[in-house]
């Protein structure tokens, strides 16, 4: 699998191979190129990114330990060096691609043809800036959208609710799938799944001293990549039509539904407001659920 990201961070390996080392993980199968595919004349360095790129690594171990993880690195955060990127990813041959950046307020930024590669599933972060926001990758009709939770612990006993920073909508310019047929919203809709997106430890000394907590959507993405690469059949799933299209039972044996919390104000409409059984057992924050074992991917 690959994961995009901009900039670099040249202590990744290492800070990885602590990472995995503290979970008791085995050593990471990681390779790094640059935009263009090589394994050198890395881009410029940035701590922002750098941070981003821990994370990333660190949730596709978590959830896919022996994965085979590609980081590919564009020249900037810019949509054009992001999408060479994109594209250089599925010419090393990965058949998951994960992203956790957006370009907000835009349903324009990008070449819908570059996350468009059949046998490939992109999924893209859905976003931290709550309910009605927009923006691209995640809204294409083609790439798994993915929202954020919260997990909490009581005694023995977890609980997982809405994260209320997860980015979700009703998408303005986006044509809706045909494989969706949810009635609040004539164009595409997000979310289509999600994973915990708060309160996750990461192992960072490019810009910080070690470890850290953090929290956003740009976690869960890389989690649910981790999912589709144990799953294994990546090259059959390549938009979110198991998703929406899946008998009920198996769903609800395959995803666990999160029935609690919001990330907006909606009226207490199903597309900000989880719980609410105005389409079943979907939300818009978090889609159908989050991952019970691998069935559902």
């Amino acid at each position: 699998m690959a994961i995009v990201d901009a900039y670099d961070n040249p202590v990744v390996a290492s800070d990885l191979a602590t990472y995995r080392s503290n979970f008791g993980l085995p050593a990471a199968k990681l390779y790094k190129y640059n935009q263009k595919g090589q394994r050198k004349h890395y881009p410029n360095v940035d701590v922002g990114w750098g941070v981003e790129i821990d994370l990333d690594v660190d949730m596709v171990s978590a959830s896919c330990p022996k994965c085979t993880i590609y980081l590919v690195e564009a020249n900037s955060s810019t949509t054009t060096d992001l999408e060479a990127a994109e594209v250089e990813a599925v010419t090393l041959g990965a058949h998951i691609v994960s992203n956790s950046w957006i370009c907000y307020l835009s349903l324009n930024c990008l070449k819908r043809s570059k996350f468009d590669t059949p046998g490939v599933v992109y999924l893209a972060a859905a976003g931290d800036n709550g309910f009605n926001q927009e923006g691209l990758p995640m809204a294409l009709p083609n790439v798994i959208s993915v929202g954020g939770t919260v997990l909490s612990r009581f005694g023995k006993k977890y609980s997982e609710r809405v994260w209320s920073g997860t980015g979700s909508g009703c998408a303005s310019a986006i044509a809706k799938p045909l494989w969706q047929h949810d009635p609040g919203c004539s164009n595409r809709t997000n979310n289509d799944v999600a994973a915990v997106a708060w309160d996750l430890a990461v192992y960072d000394t490019f810009g910080y001293r070690g470890w850290i907590t953090v929290g956003g959507t740009s976690a869960a993405s890389p989690l649910l990549a981790g999912v589709y690469g144990l799953a294994g059949n990546a090259r059959t799933q390549t938009t979110a039509k198991r998703f929406w299209t899946m008998r009920g039972t198996k769903r609800a044996h395959d995803l666990h539904t999160i029935s609690f919390g919001n990330n907006g104000l909606c009226g207490g409409n199903y597309l900000c407001t989880a719980g609410t059984g105005q389409f079943g057992t979907f939300s818009g924050p978090t889609g159908w659920g989050t991952p019970n074992g691998l069935g559902a991917f």
